[in-house]
């Protein structure tokens, strides 16, 4: 796992993104990822040289009730071998050494593997919504 730096990574993390969440909404260009890379926490995951997944880290803050997101995304042809715990599990560390008191992930309705995945780590449904432009809903849970 590495921190996002550099052209390489940042478009093997769009890659994983977009691959992964590719409502019309959530498509990102690289200069959409830039910024974000400014503003969170950008991982990517290899395995032997191989490109495998991605995660986000966003920033808990004062504003957000020190609530920080941690999102985890392995490739379809990855799941299954543990590489989503282990970087759902650097994501939790780094967001409990940001500061957070709250830890909330978010997937896409339509991600059934996700979805499970999700619970199976503690975290419970708050929240259910479509954003303009899309058909399938985003699902939002908290660590319980």
């Amino acid at each position: 796992m590495e921190q996002v730096d550099g052209e390489p990574s940042l478009r093997d993390w769009q890659h994983v993104h977009n691959l992964i969440i590719p409502a019309a909404s959530s498509v990102l260009s690289l200069d959409e990822v830039r910024e974000r890379a400014g503003r969170n926490r950008l991982y990517v995951a290899y395995l032997g040289g191989a490109l495998v997944g991605c995660s986000t880290v966003r920033t808990p803050t004062v504003d957000n009730g020190a609530t920080a997101t941690v999102i985890a995304r392995i490739l379809p042809e990855q799941r299954g071998k543990g590489l989503g715990g282990q970087l759902y599990a650097h994501g939790l560390a780094v967001a409990r050494e940001l500061g957070a008191e709250v830890v909330e992930t978010v997937v896409l309705e339509s991600n059934p593997e996700g979805l499970r995945f999700a619970l199976a780590q503690g975290f419970v449904e708050i929240e259910r919504y479509v954003l303009p432009g899309d058909s399938v809903a985003f699902v939002d849970l908290r660590l319980a």
